[in-house]
């Protein structure tokens, strides 16, 4: 638990000073609470930021009203300040303009978390910590949901936990028929609306023995809820304790999510860099906690018809939620494309499984086109990466599951020639380009008879078949033929160059 006298020695280093402490500085600190000129109902706190404040006889009536046992207030109050504090028994801080109050807000509360850790050993920064700590205040379970009715943490013991708590933590979320009962009560609507705690009348037949609930908000945004398992109203201090508890998830879940988000980005580019090449490969798979061996790059986009952006980003959301023990692959988002880089060796089972799993997760309606490289070493992953791409583009051409690189190696190599001959790479002049410029002016058709002649291996009855011709004409062509340009069908490394130029050509 954070004394008073932690608190002066940290923020000494940020050029804040204590000038009173009435009575000692072994008073525990819990809770942070800032000012705010607009908030109709001021918040409560054992440490109180008094931000805006210019005053040291304002600052310390505000922390007063606070209930707080510690006031930060700008240097500028002056000698003031002391004999305020010590007339209202409050510890007073004077803060160096010099630091901006989000920095040190930022300390204070990273101070208050670290030293509010419960009797069961539950980290500072876990909601289960603040829950056990409300319900102590309380006297009463505790339980916080999500703006979904997902239960995201709750007060310990349950031994008087009623039917509807003990189903609700259970399931990890609110069962339906009672959402059902609290949507027709009003509940959804109220904490859709108002800050204001509201109680929630037992209803024994369905096994409810009363609740007092919260909205937790940020702004406008709702996030989530309190819920306070009593038979009876919470009034005076309880009642604010709760709208206070309100106000701490809040911050909690923001702090949470600001957390999250820049896991993300840190994970995100350490997979770009592996998929761009680098020399410390090894090392940035170690960063990101995978373990050594084989990986695949998985390629996937994901779109509800032209909105190409939406549906990814929730994917690579999805992708990257849970802690990284959890999760077997790390994500990168680059464009509009979410890359996946999956612990996986010869066998792409384990990528299609991931694949499968993440259209599951997404909406129906949800197109999922994916790619899936070959097998590769960290130092490898850029071609794996490439791979993935193109079995992407091949996907997109054409409805079905993934692509896997494995499998369609073969039409990846001809879309590269492909697009080596649309870059002019593709020589302009040989058998087949003459052979195609004299189908053009005559209405022959050599180069057909030629695929056919390659594919079959001079088998001329298989080409005859295939053709629909008598062989006799066959041989009459090629004699044609090479009398247009020279084939020289005999040669196995002029064959083979054929066989590219047709495959370039075929679209």
């Amino acid at each position: 638990m954070l004394k008073l006298d932690r608190l002066v020695n940290v923020l000494g280093g940020y050029g804040a000073r204590l000038v009173c402490a009435p009575s000692s500085r072994d008073v525990p600190l819990r809770s942070v609470v800032v000012h705010d000129p607009t908030d109709p109902a001021p918040a409560t706190g054992d440490v109180f930021l008094a931000v805006g404040v210019e005053s040291a006889a304002e600052a310390v009536r505000l922390g007063k009203a606070a209930r707080a046992a510690a006031v930060l207030v700008r240097d500028e109050a002056g000698g003031a300040a002391a004999r305020e504090g010590l007339a209202a028994g409050l510890a007073v801080l004077l803060v160096d303009p010099a630091v901006s109050w989000s920095q040190l807000l930022g300390v204070v509360y990273g101070l208050v978390l670290e030293g509010r850790e419960t009797e069961a050993g539950r980290g500072p920064t876990d909601l289960f910590a603040f829950a056990d700590t409300l319900a102590g205040e309380l006297g009463y379970p505790v339980t916080v949901e999500d703006q979904s009715s997902r239960v995201l943490a709750y007060s310990g013991s349950q031994q008087t936990a009623d039917p509807v708590r003990l189903e609700t933590i259970l399931g990890r979320r609110v069962p339906e028929e009672m959402r059902g009962l609290l949507e027709r009560k009003g509940v959804f609507s109220h904490l859709a609306a108002s800050d204001e705690p509201l109680f929630v009348k037992p209803s024994p037949e369905h096994g409810l023995r009363g609740r007092m609930v919260a909205a937790v908000r940020a702004g406008r945004e709702l996030l989530g809820s309190i819920w306070v398992e009593c038979e009876r109203p919470l009034t005076g201090r309880q009642r604010d304790r709760l709208a206070d508890g309100a106000r701490a998830v809040a911050l909690h879940l923001l702090r949470s999510r600001v957390s999250a988000d820049l896991e993300r980005q840190v994970e995100s580019d350490l997979v770009i860099q592996l998929m761009e090449g680098t020399a410390d490969a090894h090392a940035l798979i170690s960063r990101l906690g995978l373990p050594g061996g084989q990986f695949r790059v998985i390629a996937l986009q994901a779109h509800v018809g032209a909105e190409r952006h939406a549906a990814v980003l929730t994917a690579f959301e999805r992708a990257t939620t849970g802690f990284g023990w959890s999760r077997p692959g790390r994500s990168a988002l680059f464009g509009n494309t979410l890359y996946t880089v999956l612990p996986c060796g010869n066998d792409a089972a384990p990528a299609l499984d991931w694949v499968r799993a993440m259209v599951s997760a997404l909406p129906r309606g949800v197109t999922v086109p994916a790619g899936v490289g070959g097998p590769a070493g960290p130092a490898e992953l850029p071609a794996s990466r490439q791979e993935a791409d193109e079995s992407l583009a091949l996907r997109a051409a054409s409805p079905g599951g993934p692509v896997v690189y494995d499998e369609s190696w073969d039409r990846i190599l001809l879309q590269r020639l492909r697009t080596a001959a649309s870059s002019g790479r593709a020589p302009a002049r040989g058998p087949v380009a003459e052979l195609t410029k004299h189908d053009a002016e005559h209405g022959t058709r050599y180069v057909e008879t030629l695929r056919a002649w390659l594919e079959a291996q001079g088998d001329l009855a298989a080409v005859a078949a295939r053709l629909g011709v008598h062989p006799n004409t066959v041989r009459y062509r090629l004699r044609k033929m090479a009398g247009i340009t020279t084939l020289e069908l005999d040669r196995p490394e002029k064959r083979l160059a054929m066989i590219i130029a047709l495959a370039v050509q075929q679209e």
